[in-house]
């Protein structure tokens, strides 16, 4: 069985972007200009394991409203095929094309899906109101969608918006539904949610197909979405591992305690700027190459941006053989007690802008005795730098936001490019990272040293999982996922 929706519009309302982002393939032709559309084109979205077929008709857009409501009136007279097919044919062919449109909604679809510019006031547009009375004449169940919202905006943005357009078609009871599904900027869920609304439309002995027409829709959704998580899950444990070597420091014992207590210039050699450097350009091709996977996952086209990574030193974590002479240094210069000390011997060494232990106390003998612990139990005798549990901190949440970002990205747009996250995204990612914070930071304590890298990454990913999850339900509450539905997926 087949179940077909049918794009309609007014001419350049973004049906055939629609087309494209839903089908995940360049369909028909997208430009900004009146009736690029001239012939009603079916396409397949989708083919369930039982043979079932959901299919999208992109129409020609409607021109003049307000003629083609009174063509539609005399459609069924002799007068009316007249000026359909042989006036308006060869003298308006956009009349024409707009009289198709609605013919073939009327004959073959099982559900109408009105797109509107939803930048417009419905009151200001004189279109709407004639377009819905044509509606009223193909006389199936409708569903308005709300195209071309600008910017992506928070939910209640959206609802806010969704009820203005709701309460000026209330009088149209062909209108059953009135959703947000932009071209440019939806996201999966959102199609899921969309699929849930038609299926009451339909007619009572096509449901069962389309239920399975929609569980074959999610589960593609589901898999792709675990296949992106693990995709960063790969790439965040990748960074957390990575270290890199450096000679050993050739700098006077004044000079290397005030850096050790972060006073003053931070103060690099030669050897340490190229350590540093090389760990910078290794997590920026990793972040790219994960970030091109992800945009071929959707369906999309075009490469991660190229964006300079910062290299700040506060991303690095110093770690350098503890000396008893330098620990002793460190204690010595402010005789016996350091408060705000940039150090943490017991866990890595040295650190540069992160880990700041706030009333520090180390004393000269107190500071060698802890140097010669940390060389024993770490067996470090060589010096590294290694990414900062605040950079990795940083890298979790950004990564969720690189998801959002491709994941919202309509292949309509063309080539895939890097915009700014909605600031109410940044807030919601850090929202569902904080409470696991410290979960997150015991892998980095970890992450070098474990042996079992592919478990590590294992637990790892089930945690980017459970926070993706609820972000994402945080975003659409409607979307109802859990992480056991994710991993079934994977």
């Amino acid at each position: 069985m087949h179940i077909e929706l049918t794009l309609v519009s007014h001419t350049n309302a973004g049906k055939t972007t629609l087309a494209r982002t839903l089908l995940q393939r360049d369909v028909g032709e997208v430009r900004d200009a009146p009736h690029v559309t001239e012939i009603a084109e079916t396409h397949v979205l989708l083919r369930s394991a039982e043979g079932d077929e959901l299919r999208l008709c992109d129409t020609p857009g409607f021109g003049d409203s307000v003629r083609l409501a009174k063509r539609l009136r005399q459609a069924d007279n002799p007068i009316g095929w007249l000026l359909r097919e042989v006036w308006d044919r060869h003298r308006n062919r956009p009349l024409w094309c707009s009289q198709q449109a609605v013919q073939a909604a009327r004959a073959s679809a099982d559900v109408v899906l009105y797109v509107v510019n939803a930048a417009e006031n419905p009151r200001d547009a004189g279109y709407v109101a004639p377009e819905l009375q044509i509606l009223g004449w193909i006389g199936k169940p409708v569903i308005l969608l709300l195209n071309q919202s600008g910017p992506k905006r928070s939910a209640p943005e959206e609802r806010a918006e969704e009820a203005r357009w709701r309460d000026f078609v209330a009088e149209h009871r062909i209108v059953r539904e009135v959703t947000t599904l932009d071209a440019f900027a939806r996201c999966w869920v959102q199609e899921d949610a969309l699929f849930a609304r038609i299926l009451p439309l339909l007619a009572e002995d096509r449901r069962a197909a389309f239920s399975r027409l929609m569980k074959a829709w999610r589960e593609r959704g589901l898999v792709r979405f675990a296949k992106s998580l693990g995709v960063l899950a790969t790439q965040i444990m990748a960074l957390a591992r990575d270290r890199e070597t450096v000679a050993p420091l050739a700098e006077g014992r004044a000079r290397g305690a005030l850096r050790a207590l972060g006073l003053g210039r931070a103060i690099t050699d030669g050897a340490s700027e190229l350590a540093m450097k090389a760990l910078a350009g290794r997590a920026d091709q990793k972040i790219r190459a994960s970030t091109d996977t992800l945009i071929q996952l959707h369906g999309l086209e075009g490469a991660a941006a190229a964006k300079v990574l910062a290299r700040l030193s506060a991303h690095y974590a110093w770690t350098a053989p503890a000396s008893t002479g330098k620990a002793a240094a460190v204690g010595g210069v402010v005789s016996g007690a350091v408060s705000g000390l940039i150090a943490d011997l017991a866990s890595g060494g040295l650190s540069l802008g992160a880990g700041l232990i706030a009333g520090a106390l180390v004393g000269a003998l107190g500071g060698a005795g802890l140097a010669r612990g940390h060389n024993l139990v770490r067996g470090i005798d060589s010096s590294s730098v290694a990414w900062s549990a605040e950079f990795l901190n940083d890298l979790v949440q950004s990564a969720l936001l690189r998801y959002l970002a491709v994941a919202h990205f309509g292949r309509g747009r063309g080539v895939y490019e890097e915009d700014e996250a909605p600031a109410f995204w940044i807030a919601e990612v850090a929202r569902v990272f904080a409470p696991r914070q410290q979960v997150f930071e015991a892998f980095w304590e970890t992450a070098h040293s474990t042996p079992d890298v592919d478990y590590a990454e294992a637990d790892l990913r089930r945690v980017l999982t459970e926070t993706a999850v609820d972000l994402l339900n945080s975003l659409y509450p409607f979307a109802e996922l859990s992480t056991d539905e994710i991993e079934t997926s994977a």
